[in-house]
């Protein structure tokens, strides 16, 4: 039998033909360091703001080091373009009177989504969360004082493989349960390579009685020995390791591999009824504008947004 014999009646298909765009996406950032860090947010921000995002998301950095850059960016964000900006918020290092004041001046600018977070232990706590002594003790407490403050829409995180610090699995989704009680709209997930490790994280979610969405928190690999650093408790499969063994010199093809994991995990994602991906962008706009391209998502024509004032 012939090769063009074996084929005949398979129909072509472009790759991921059943996600055809029908989903949304919000994006993450960091706050710049250096002019040329802000100039190179501004450039990610201009490049996926055509996907029209549900929201973008400015990072803390570790012990709330960012904050005033945090503020700057988002308030940015909203003065400048259609966007709809989220500030993170964490408990670390600081009292709930500071966390008031941080929180007026975002309602003042605008900003109306917050990300509530615990936070990292600062580098010189040996990895250990210590509550300010005038402040939150932890995410669901702060979820709390910031609806008490202002009427935000907040997003809190969640933990498929468990978080870290987490005495046990029930513990943990104990914890998520009470920032959803206490206010919280969604929870975003850490980043997961495994689709197995977030549908049985799913079911658990469901059981515990929390009906909020559960967005996946998706991390293109631009560094895999970073990712193993950052995994936590988050496994990272064996076909992982032996797919980038050997990029670790070799961005661009890094790069492409890296596009195609995470297009296939969103696929996977999309399969099972999820149509809301976070993306981690690390400020690196390309990988994740051809992740969306490749699912089918285009920029929208009518409903792009559009700067209002000039991205530096």
């Amino acid at each position: 039998m012939s090769q063009s014999s074996l084929l005949r009646g398979v129909e072509e298909r472009p790759l991921f033909a059943e996600v055809r765009g029908d989903f949304r996406v919000s994006f993450e950032f960091f706050p710049p360091k250096t002019e040329k860090m802000e100039a190179q947010l501004w450039d990610a921000v201009l490049e996926l703001a055509p996907l029209a995002p549900s929201f973008v998301s400015v990072t803390y950095g570790a012990g709330g080091s960012t904050r005033e850059r945090t503020h700057a960016t988002v308030a940015r964000i909203v003065g400048e373009t259609d966007l709809t900006a989220a500030a993170h918020l964490t408990c670390v290092g600081t009292s709930k009177d500071e966390i008031a004041e941080v929180a007026d001046r975002y309602w003042q600018a605008g900003v109306r989504h917050v990300v509530a977070l615990r936070g990292d232990p600062p580098p010189d706590s040996g990895g250990r969360f210590e509550p300010h002594p005038q402040g939150y003790a932890g995410a669901a407490e702060l979820v709390a004082g910031l609806k008490a403050r202002h009427p935000f829409e907040i997003s809190v995180a969640a933990y498929p493989e468990v978080h870290p610090d987490a005495l046990s699995a029930e513990a943990d989704l104990d914890n998520l349960k009470r920032k959803i009680d206490a206010g919280a709209a969604q929870a975003i997930t850490q980043f997961f390579y495994s689709t197995d490790a977030y549908f049985r994280f799913l079911d658990r979610v469901l059981a515990a009685g929390i009906a909020v969405p559960i967005l996946p928190g998706i991390m293109p690999v631009t560094n895999f020995a970073a990712i193993r650093r950052m995994s936590g408790n988050t496994e990272i499969p064996d076909w992982m390791t032996e797919l980038f063994e050997g990029l670790d010199d070799k961005p661009a093809p890094r790069a492409l591999v890296s596009a195609a994991v995470a297009t296939n995990l969103c696929r996977r994602l999309h399969q099972g009824g999820v149509r809301d991906f976070h993306f981690y962008t690390l400020n690196r706009p390309e990988q994740c504008y051809a992740i969306c391209h490749l699912l089918g998502l285009r920029p929208k024509v009518g409903t792009v947004p559009t700067f209002q004032g000039t991205a530096k």
